[in-house]
């Protein structure tokens, strides 16, 4: 398989998932993937634009932060771009919220739903443990803050787990099979279909952010705000967006070079 038979992959695509590139290593952060993963992103998405201009776009390789705004400077420059139709894949950080919460307040998983905001790194993933259901009174501040940290932190802990032989990648694949069910959901009508993904976004400031996003025929049908947060919440809000914006002007910058 090379780029001469991307086109014959692509053509006539409703929906292109990229998990392209290369996977975590111990003491690499998602950044220092930029540099190998940003450039395959952007040929990619060339393709896309000439292949499928319609298809809606499930951007799993990483950094997501930075491919997203990568791939709407290339649909931009090709005049295929559609805001309704790229999503950065963020599914892996509700999967890992919902299953610690659910761990820490003694419910089913499936039972529980966490909203998880902001972006997909470190300290720019923001779940929303003040909006989770089942509600409980089983957790305190203490409990709150370190179920965040170990959100934020899953994907780092699972590659020092793996010691240098690999990142997440049953959990990415069912994280990464959810979206995409719930992208088929939408486009075949399904009513009232949510999940949280990173889009073009007039939530915040920030051009790009991850919320709860309602899905339908044309991908994106609405982004729904932040609701209701706390006050741990609203400051780590205000701390992940430095990050978060700097992550998304190199990935602009990259696409523009």
């Amino acid at each position: 398989m090379g780029d001469d038979q991307l086109g014959e992959a692509l053509e006539g695509s409703d929906i292109v998932i990229i998990p392209a590139g290369v996977p975590r290593k111990p003491g690499m952060t998602r950044d220092d993937l930029f540099n190998i993963n940003a450039g395959i992103v952007k040929n990619l998405c060339t393709a896309i634009a000439k292949y499928c201009p319609n298809a809606l776009v499930n951007m799993i390789s990483n950094p997501v932060n930075s491919t997203v705004p990568i791939a709407a400077e290339v649909f931009k420059k090709a005049g295929t771009y559609d805001e309704k139709k790229l999503f950065g894949v963020t599914t892996l950080d509700v999967v890992r919220a919902k299953t610690f919460y659910a761990g820490k307040a003694n419910v089913p998983v499936t039972d529980v739903n966490v909203p998880v905001v902001g972006g997909h790194a470190g300290i720019t993933i923001l779940p929303l443990f003040s909006q989770a259901t089942p509600a409980t009174n089983a957790l305190s501040d203490e409990d709150i803050k370190a179920l965040t940290k170990r959100t934020q932190d899953g994907g780092t802990e699972v590659v020092e787990a793996k010691a240098g032989k690999g990142s997440a990648t049953l959990s990415m694949a069912y994280a990464g099979a959810v979206f995409a069910n719930a992208c088929l959901k939408g486009l075949n009508g399904v009513p009232d279909v949510v999940e949280c993904s990173f889009v073009q976004s007039t939530v915040t400031e920030l051009p790009f952010f991850a919320s709860k996003v309602k899905l339908g025929k044309n991908g994106v049908e609405e982004v729904l705000g932040l609701g209701q947060l706390s006050d741990f919440e609203k400051e780590g809000l205000e701390n992940l967006k430095g990050e978060l914006k700097a992550s998304i002007e190199k990935g602009i910058k990259f696409a523009n070079a």
